[in-house]
């Protein structure tokens, strides 16, 4: 009874167009106060509890807020010249840079509608200035685009750390090759398209123009290295690494590039000055802008857009963690396990359900919420029938990726339909051959585990565990 009361409520409320962080506090209140014996005093405890104990958790916020700065700044932009500069002369390279620059700007953002906001308003117009179809544009960006909850960091990945308690770092590990390799396919196939339509591909502009703007986009850039190689070296967690990541992004869009901020408009050398007095002035300007940075009205606009999307992220976690907590409480989860144990299912038919049920949820629901749901459920599955919990997380990102792409509740494509001002059928059918793709890397994913492995045993064994 308590288990129908659960999940009819919450399908009932989700049908009626309820949000969905609504819809999780709605229906597990109501299996509180109707069927459970569980205190009502719990509700508020265990929401309190959900954004407060849960350490992993308070990395979101921060990544939220520099990939807000390097969104608003010119970062996106810095990225794609160096992208395209690299690969751009080879056969259907803008495209293929467009990739390269998703897989850079996921690095950095830990977000897929950032990084198809940031990267597709540039790369779309380009490409189809360039002679690309608009359709072929769109359906590569979109679907590179998912590629920000794949590579490191992501708030995904935390989002599955908290609900299983399994290592964050452990998980960004298993993500990246991972990524590396869907962002590989990804340009094979364009590649093999471009050769096919003969799709154009711009002059390589030579070794010293791709040292400069390497060097230019090394601002951005270094916070891979800065994030990634902080937590893989054990210097710092994934919550410290955001906190630094948010402060770096801070100050490298309003002091380094200065596109947003008091400095803005402020040349940093005049044509008579010498090196040192430009670069004197350059230093006290900086020193004086730093206290108006605090209330200009760019960076003010920017923490703002970042606070507002870290609270809606917060709030649906909070209300996922009380319907977490009522089904660990009714041990909805143990007997779900047993259940599907008792069928004597092996591993490999339990990981096709587990892909239909997710790639049915993503149709409907936002990805972390579908975590917070489904993975206290999986999970405990999973481990009794010698599945690596860490492979399990990344099966179930890789799906959230392909429900970004999938209607009604497809992020991306609202991004995408936004920044082209097409339909959403429109461009739905442009990314559909390219949504192929991510089927079958979801199939390897799930059935290679070492894909997802490898590196964290290796590092693993570098540590001597």
């Amino acid at each position: 009874m308590t288990i129908a009361a659960l999940f009819l409520s919450l399908l009932l409320c989700i049908l009626i167009g309820m949000p969905i962080a609504v819809a999780l506090g709605f229906s597990s209140m109501v299996t509180i106060l109707l069927f459970s014996n569980d205190s009502i005093a719990s509700i508020a405890l265990k929401m309190y509890e959900a954004t407060s104990e849960h350490y992993t958790l308070l990395a979101i916020p921060f990544f939220i807020l520099s990939s807000a700065f390097l969104s608003t700044g010119g970062v996106a932009k810095r990225i794609i010249d160096f992208a395209v500069d690299s690969v751009g002369h080879i056969r259907g390279g803008l495209a293929m840079a467009s990739v390269l620059a998703c897989m850079l700007f996921a690095a950095v953002s830990g977000s897929s509608p950032a990084t198809v906001a940031a990267i597709g308003s540039i790369c779309i117009v380009g490409m189809v200035r360039s002679g690309y179809p608009e359709s072929f544009a769109a359906g590569v960006i979109t679907n590179a685009g998912t590629l920000g909850i794949l590579i490191p960091p992501s708030i995904v990945m935390l989002v599955y750390s908290a609900a299983t308690e399994v290592s964050a770092s452990r998980m960004f590990m298993a993500g990246l090759i991972p990524g590396i390799m869907m962002g590989t396919i990804l340009m094979i196939a364009i590649y093999i398209i471009a050769r096919y339509k003969n799709l154009p591909s711009v002059p390589f502009p030579g070794i010293k123009q791709l040292i400069r703007s390497g060097f230019i986009a090394t601002g951005g850039l270094a916070l891979i290295f800065i994030i990634l190689g902080a937590i893989y070296g054990g210097i710092a967690s994934p919550t410290e690494a955001a906190a630094v990541a948010a402060i770096y992004a801070y100050f490298i869009a309003v002091f380094g590039y200065r596109d947003i901020g008091p400095l803005k408009n402020i040349n940093w050398r005049n044509e008579k000055e010498s090196l040192v007095k430009a670069l004197s002035r350059n230093i006290m300007l900086m020193g004086l802008a730093l206290p108006k940075s605090m209330t200009d009205k760019e960076v003010r606009h920017v923490v703002l857009e970042g606070a507002k999307v870290s609270i809606m992220l917060l709030f649906i976690i909070a209300n996922a963690m009380l319907f977490a907590h009522v089904l660990t409480t009714e041990r909805i989860p143990h007997i779900i396990a047993e259940t599907i144990i008792g069928w004597g299912l092996e591993p490999w038919s339990f990981l096709i359900i587990v892909n239909i049920l997710l790639l049915l949820a993503g149709n409907f629901m936002e990805p972390s919420a579908i975590i917070l749901i489904m993975a206290p459920i999986l999970f405990p599955i999973a481990t009794q029938l010698g599945i690596d919990p860490i492979h399990l997380g990344i099966i179930m990102v890789v799906n959230m990726e392909i429900g970004m792409l999938t209607p009604p509740v497809g992020l991306n494509l609202f991004v995408t339909a936004g920044i082209t001002g097409r339909s959403m059928g429109w461009v739905i059918k442009a990314c559909l051959p390219w949504l192929s793709l991510l089927l079958l890397f979801l199939m390897l994913i799930t059935y290679v585990p070492q894909i997802s492995l490898a590196f964290p045993e290796y590092i693993d064994k570098l540590n001597g565990y």
